[in-house]
């Protein structure tokens, strides 16, 4: 793939399904041109790392709920259906204890719980989440910063490569 074919794939729009952060979006946009992937990635990287905490809830709150589908058909919806698929389960009671936690999350630290949950069983979630209620609102607001981080690379890296 020529440079301008891969940099064509990463306008502002295309960039939001990454990360649902406007400035972040139109930043790494402006990047462009970019030698490759690693390039793209780094600057994703670079630029989500540069956003204050009320800039990353930006992106944060336009994540649905661990075990809750996505709705709609745009990219970031797939997307986030694909990412959490493995965190499906039929244990009743997992579920219920996922439902329970998310709550328990939100009410904590104002936001959903977000882990990047790309080949994550149920269980592994759940003891993420669980673990994570433990945490005070620094430590948590880092773990975030880190698990967007893995997310945004995951959907940078689906964006160039189909």
């Amino acid at each position: 793939m020529s440079t301008d074919q891969f940099d064509a794939r990463l306008d502002r729009e295309a960039l939001l399904a990454c990360c649902a952060n406007p400035l972040w979006a139109e930043r790494v946009a402006r990047a462009r041109p970019f030698a490759g992937v690693e390039a793209l990635v780094a600057c994703g990287a670079k630029e989500l790392a540069e956003l204050d905490w009320a800039q990353l809830k930006v992106a944060v709150d336009a994540h649905p709920r661990i075990g809750q589908r996505a709705e709609g058909d745009g990219r970031e919806a797939k997307w986030s259906r694909g990412e959490q698929s493995a965190a499906v389960t039929e244990d009743e009671r997992v579920r219920t204890e996922l439902v329970e936690g998310n709550i328990a999350y939100e009410e904590r630290f104002g936001h959903v719980f977000l882990i990047c949950a790309t080949g994550l069983a149920a269980a592994d979630v759940l003891a993420a989440l669980r673990e994570r209620l433990g945490n005070d609102e620094a430590a948590e607001r880092a773990v975030v910063r880190e698990e967007l981080g893995r997310i945004v690379e995951l959907r940078l890296r689906k964006l160039v490569t189909g």
